[in-house]
Order: C-alpha cells, then sequence, then structure tokens
C-alpha cells in the first residue's frame, strides 16, 4: 500500500536517527518524524514522500513515551540548535550511546561490546562557553540574534538560551540594542550587503573572564567608544572586545584578521590544571567539566609511565598535549592553524612545559615525519582522519593509537580501515559534552603487536595497495537493509559528484558513462546521502 501526503496514519516511534530524528515503519516503509521519543504512538501526517521514505509531522500524541518531557526551551520546535529537549537525560544518553556502539558495529565492524558505556553531564543547562550568534531581521525588519532554523539561514529569534552562558545572551543584548540606536545594518547572505555578521562570546569557567568578538563585514562602524562604554559597563568580566573582518561570500564565520578594539586579544582560562590564552580562532571544548574528563580518558588510555614520547596531532592550543606531557617524557603538539599554533607556544611558556614542542602542518604531513612515536593521539574534525593522515599513521605503527571523536560514524571508519591495517579496538568510551543536541564524543584505544602481520600490512601501504572503504557494496547494503531498495553504482558515483567528493576515494567509479540512463530518482539519492552520512564521508 502506498503512503499517501497528507494522509494522517498511526504509527510507534522505534528509533531515532543520528540526527535525533524520531523513525518508524509505516507500510513497510521508513518514516522520520521530528521532535519524537522513542515509544510515542502518535497519529503522523505525511509531509512529503519518496519511492520509499517518507517525512511526517505529529498530529496527535495518542500515547506518549514514558521518555517524553514537556521542553524547558519555549522554541525548542523552531531552532536547529538542539533536538532533545523533548526527552528526558537519560534517554537522551541511552540514544546517545547506542548511536556510538552502532557505528562501531555497523560501519566499524567491531564488537560492540568494546565500548563500555557513556558518561553523562552533571549539568544540561548553560553549560557552553563558546556562542556565536548570527545576527539579522524578522518579519517586521527588527534586529535579532538567535540561530538558525534547521536546514535553512532564517533567525529564530532568542534572547535566553538555555545552553549558551548567560554572559553571552546579556552581552548579544548589548551589541543588538546598539545596532537598533545606531543602525548598523545586519549583514544580508543573499544580498551580500549590510555588518555584523555574527557576535561571538567566549568565557573562562574556571577564571571567570569573557570576550567579546564581533564579525564584521565593513571595516568601519560607528560609535564604537559608546558600545565598548556599554559593555564594559554591564558585564565587569569582560577582558578583551575584538573585532574580526569577514568580507567572504560564504557562511565561514570568522574571517583571517582580527583587531582589538579595547582590552587584551587573548582570553584565559584554566583546564587539566594547565593555563591557557586563547585566541578567537583557536579550538576550545565549549564543555569544561566534561572536556575534564575526556581528556583525563585520553590520558589514562594512552597508559604513559613517564619514559613515553607522545605525538598529538590536531592539537589546537594544546589542551591535550599538555595532560599528556604530564606523564610522558616528550610530547608533540601538531595543528594546521597558525594562530592555535601561537596559542600553544605561548602555553608552553606560560605553564613552564619544558617538554613540550609544537609544529604548525598539516596533520597528514606531519605525522609521516615524525619516527620512534609510542603513542599517537588524534582528536580531527567531524570528518575525521583525511587518506593522507591514516596513511601516515599506517606508516608510523604506533604501538598505540588514541583517537578523540567528535563524530561516531567518521571514528567508526577510520577505526576499520586501522583495525583492517593490524590494529585491534581495545576500548572505547563516550562522554555527552553536548546535552541536548545530537552530538557526542568518544574516547577509543587501539593497540597492536609488532609482528609478521604487521610487516606484512607495512609493506602493504607502502606499495599503496590498502583499499577504501566504504567500498560501493557496502553503500548498496546499507541501503538496501534499510529502505528495501537497491541502488545502481552509476547512481553512487552520481551522488558523490552531486556532494562534491572526490572520485578517485571512489574505486570503481567511471568519470564517463558507457550507456545513457536516467538519471537517479530523488529517494535513491537521499538514501545514498544518508549512507555516505552514515559511512562518515559527508557531514551530519
Amino acid at each position: 500500500m502506498e503512503l499517501m501526503k497528507n494522509k494522517v496514519y498511526r504509527c510507534r516511534i522505534s528509533d531515532y536517527t543520528a540526527d535525533g530524528t524520531g523513525f518508524a515503519k509505516i507500510e513497510g516503509r521508513a518514516v522520520f518524524v521530528p521532535r519524537t521519543a522513542v515509544g510515542d504512538c502518535c497519529d503522523v501526517r505525511i509531509v512529503k514522500v519518496t519511492k520509499n521514505v517518507a517525512f511526517g509531522r505529529v498530529e496527535k500524541l495518542v500515547t506518549p513515551s514514558r521518555a517524553r518531557i514537556t521542553p524547558a526551551c519555549p522554541v525548542s520546535d523552531k531552532c536547529g540548535g538542539c533536538c532533545y529537549q523533548h526527552i528526558t537525560y537519560e534517554e537522551e544518553l541511552r540514544a546517545k550511546e547506542k548511536k556510538v556502539r552502532d557505528a562501531l558495529t555497523r560501519i566499524g565492524k567491531q564488537d560492540g561490546d568494546r565500548l563500555l558505556g557513556i558518561t553523562g553531564a552533571e549539568t544540561t543547562e548553560h553549560y557552553r562557553n563558546k556562542a556565536q550568534y548570527p545576527v539579522g531581521r524578522d518579519k517586521e525588519g527588527n534586529i535579532v540574534t538567535g540561530f538558525y532554523r534547521p536546514r535553512s539561514h532564517d533567525i529564530v529569534p532568542v534572547e535566553r538560551c538555555l545552553i549558551q552562558s548567560e554572559k553571552a545572551d546579556h552581552l548579544a543584548g548589548i551589541v543588538r540594542e546598539w545596532m537598533t540606536e545606531f543602525a548598523v545594518p545586519p549583514y544580508d547572505y543573499e544580498t551580500k550587503r549590510g555588518t555584523i555578521r555574527h557576535i561571538y562570546v567566549r568565557t573562562g569557567e574556571k577564571s571567570g573572564e569573557c570576550q567579546l568578538t564581533l564579525i564584521s563585514a565593513t571595516r568601519k562602524l560607528p560609535e564604537l567608544a559608546t558600545l565598548i562604554e556599554r559593555l564594559r559597563a554591564a558585564e565587569p568580566s569582560l577582558t578583551g572586545i575584538l573585532i574580526n573582518h569577514n568580507q567572504r561570500g560564504d557562511n565561514v564565520i570568522l574571517g583571517d584578521r582580527t583587531d582589538v578594539l579595547w582590552g587584551e586579544p587573548m582570553l584565559e582560562d584554566r583546564l587539566c590544571g594547565n593555563t591557557f590564552l586563547l585566541s578567537p580562532h583557536a579550538f576550545y571544548q565549549v564543555n569544561h567539566a566534561q572536556a575534564e574528563r575526556l581528556y583525563a580518558c585520553a590520558v589514562d588510555y594512552a597508559g604513559l609511565t613517564g619514559e613515553e614520547t607522545v605525538l598529538d596531532l590536531y592539537c589546537g592550543a594544546g589542551t591535550i598535549t599538555f595532560a599528556l606531557a604530564a606523564h610522558a617524557k616528550h610530547a608533540v603538539g601538531v595543528e594546521i592553524v597558525p594562530e592555535a599554533i601561537e596559542n600553544a607556544k605561548n602555553n608552553a611558556r606560560r605553564n613552564g612545559a619544558e617538554n613540550v614542542e609544537f609544529y604548525c602542518a598539516d596533520a597528514g604531513q606531519a605525522a609521516g615525519r615524525f619516527s620512534g612515536i609510542d603513542v599517537l593521539v588524534v582528536d580531527p574534525p567531524r570528518k575525521g582522519l583525511d587518506e593522507t593522515a591514516r596513511d601516515a599513521i599506517l606508516k608510523m605503527q604506533p604501538p598505540r593509537v588514541v583517537y578523540v571523536s567528535c563524530d561516531p560514524a567518521t571514528l567508526a571508519r577510520d577505526v576499520a580501515e586501522l583495525c583492517g591495517a593490524g590494529y585491534t579496538l581495545e576500548k572505547a568510551q563516550a562522554y555527552d559534552l553536548f546535552p541536548r543536541t545530537f552530538h557526542v564524543e568518544t574516547v577509543v584505544l587501539l593497540s597492536r603487536e609488532t609482528n609478521p602481520l604487521t610487516v606484512e600490512v607495512r609493506m602493504e601501504v607502502e606499495t599503496g595497495e590498502v583499499k577504501e572503504h566504504p567500498t560501493y557494496k557496502r553503500i548498496q547494503e546499507y541501503v538496501q537493509e534499510k529502505y528495501g531498495f537497491k541502488v545502481h553504482t552509476a547512481y553512487i558515483a552520481e551522488v558523490k559528484r552531486m556532494v562534491g567528493l572526490d572520485m578517485h576515494k571512489a574505486p570503481n567509479a567511471v568519470e564517463r558513462r558507457k550507456h545513457e540512463y536516467h538519471p537517479c530518482p530523488p529517494e535513491k539519492v537521499e538514501a545514498i546521502k544518508d549512507a555516505l552520512r552514515h559511512f562518515g564521508l559527508i557531514s551530519e
């Protein structure tokens, strides 16, 4: 029986997708229903139908799940920031643990029992030390700050966010009032005109300091002295007011140049017993308390005795590097962002760390320059390790690899690659650094033994014969299992081109088609994109 658009069906939500959307089966077809909880029995109106999947919205909640609660946030059904405001925190942790376990088993082909559990946060409110508010206008033309609706550039006005710091909300309000009073226009991404793009506030959990950065598309701003005076009067803990110049045409938040309008160029904070000076560009975990637990786990998994040399790729301002250095003979940090490396070097001097050194370089290229590494620690961005970094790790063959991940899918993809080349997944632990959102961090320990098999694997890497995963067959199997239909390899190649993936990563793809064929149907495009997200080839 075909599902009909606008028709209402009764169903029970059985699972969550990777982005926290509810999942149900209706007439044998996958249906995605946002803002639902596992166990909800609800009447769902179908709003979009493809050949094998559909999308719906709740018309009536017949029997609510035991995990369902009333959202504390008044715009939780509109804002794209949080997806789990409507369920208990216990249910959220269950969903996140399952997400990591499923990734490790389905993508990584590992034993799910290697995941020891998930460590939840002590608080789910006002935990973020970093806020970046887009600025725009509402329908009446009023200047607003807030967060984007899901999959759009429409701003949902938010004056008090439950996960941002209260200082950040307060300072954003001061800037908003200044913009209104002195007719400072927000930047319009469609017309490419206007001034203020974002308001960026970072706070120090331990130091109590805060720093505000205006991201502007123009060099000159009116009445800056007035703004500075008002900000300083409103928040005594403010130590620096900066302006970042961004004239790019895309949606990248920070530009390359930052100037100080008043105060200090760096924010100070303390983490894991070390003091850090942070520039706006420097990476720093947004949840301080959970970051200390996460890094403690990484140090524990490293198994240091004080005699080891440790290499920390993607080191940022050196937060993990310094934690490792306290237990190692020598620690080396590598990061591609120059400002972050300057922060790290300054932090080393500030903390008196004499057994640490930092290099500004691409992770993959830098990894190939080092030898004699006892423990390798990687904390890559959401896209995971690139091919160059993976190959460098396999050539280095460190006995232990500690992988800190913010995306279970790309983590599992990389674990599959490394385990296929001689490593063993020893254990993993998930940490919730982002309560009420679908994001989750994981620490994984991989180890290897020096044996003939390892030598053979190294020879394979050096001759370039290691196969790339996932194969087209694995993508086809995923789509067949989840959606119930088959997809041709030509369709997979078409969608890969569509999303901008390099075709050298598609081993059996062709640049020219031998025969004419119909374009990939929309429902198969969506299914293949879901598979690419699942295997970590594109972001969520």
